[in-house]
């Protein structure tokens, strides 16, 4: 999942898809690659499970999955965490050096 979005392309199409169902040409309208390459983009972005494709007549409407980026987010919360949990080790072990001895 975090390899679909590293892709700058990919990154804007889901950042647009964020506000609104789109189709592939309203997504290429914003972005800066032809209607081809952003079909390949959203492919990416559908197999990786953030994004999801609806059938309207003979367009195909792209939306962003409802539970698609729930994967992600889990994995920042805990890098987070772990991150936070550092840094509060190290604040902790610094201000006890600086303690003066009793």
């Amino acid at each position: 999942m975090i390899a679909a979005l590293a892709d700058d392309t990919r990154r804007w199409a889901f950042e647009l898809l964020s506000t609104r169902p789109m189709s592939v040409g309203e997504l290429a309208e914003g972005l800066p690659v032809s209607r081809p390459a952003v079909s390949q983009h959203l492919r990416v972005l559908k197999d990786a499970g953030l994004v999801r494709e609806e059938r309207v007549g003979t367009r195909r409407i792209y939306s962003v999955a409802p539970r698609g980026a729930e994967p992600l987010r889990d994995y920042l919360d805990r890098l987070w965490s772990t991150a936070l949990a550092r840094f509060e080790e190290a604040a902790t072990e610094q201000a006890r050096q600086k303690e003066p001895d009793a």
